[in-house]
């Protein structure tokens, strides 16, 4: 005769909640052995310990249901690896995105605020291939990798050269109202309109710029830096956020190399 244990017994023994076990069932995740139809109470038996077993140590390396549920309904050896090695890599990611904001943590409540070395350059009129659009600050970094993706297939399909490193334009209302037009571009030596991506005239500026070295992550501590300078200098911000990718993950995998100038069109407002 077949050993059942109630939804309270079965919790005890796997160390899962009676609350996360209802969960499991409602989804279709570890569904109880038997029913009562009557009660309603749930129960389950011995052989169903290895499936919870699982199921909780993905669970507790927030594996999310979804691929969990793959896992225990594929018998295929490949298909188990994909998912196993996906996730094993998203968690690797953050963990290194953990440690990189520990480190710009650390930077932050440093003593000394970072030294910048801050240029002043009058940038001309010019055309560039690109696109632009209102997104959400949330979404910013999602629609530069496919701007940038489609300005590049644009490139290609016209043959055209590039003839030096792409760059961003970013609205202060996206960073002060979290919605605002962000532009990506790419200077070439020939006019491109593919689709989305076209020729966009860029105004002759006066820019006050930095140079930020390394990965993304500690970017607004350089803005920050850069900002205090303005200040003290009298100068105000008068136009959108610039920014050139000098180096950048389409060159180098190097997160370490990376360089991204970045400056805001200013006017002085010492007398």
């Amino acid at each position: 005769m077949t050993t059942l244990w109630s939804i309270g017994e079965f919790a005890t023994v796997t160390h899962l909640s009676i609350r996360t076990l209802r969960r499991y069932h409602e989804s279709g995740l570890l569904e109880p052995r038997h029913v009562d139809p009557h009660s309603g109470y749930r129960y389950y038996t011995p052989d169903q310990i290895p499936t919870a077993q699982v199921i909780r140590r993905f669970r507790d390396l927030d594996m999310p249901v979804r691929e969990v549920a793959r896992l225990l309904a594929t018998g295929d050896v490949d298909e188990r690896s994909t998912i196993v090695t996906g996730h094993l890599a998203r968690l690797e990611e953050q963990l290194a995105t953990t440690g990189r904001a520990v480190a710009a943590l650390r930077r932050l409540l440093a003593p000394e605020p970072p030294s910048i070395e801050v240029v002043h350059r009058r940038e001309p009129a010019r055309r560039v291939v690109g696109t632009s659009e209102e997104v959400d600050l949330d979404d910013v970094l999602d629609w530069y990798a496919h701007a940038s993706a489609d300005i590049e297939s644009a490139l290609t399909a016209a043959g055209a050269i590039t003839t030096g490193p792409p760059g961003g334009l970013y609205d202060n209302a996206l960073f002060t109202h979290g919605h605002g037009r962000a532009t990506v571009f790419s200077p070439a030596d020939r006019a491109v309109d593919a689709g989305r991506i076209s020729m966009i005239e860029l105004p002759a500026r006066e820019l006050a710029l930095t140079v930020h070295r390394g990965e993304h992550d500690d970017i607004d501590l350089t803005y920050g830096a850069l900002g205090a300078h303005l200040a003290e200098h009298a100068l105000v911000v008068d136009g959108p956020v610039h920014e050139t990718y000098l180096v950048g993950p389409r060159d180098t995998d190097d997160r370490a190399a990376w360089r991204t100038e970045i400056g805001w069109p200013v006017f002085t407002t010492a007398p």
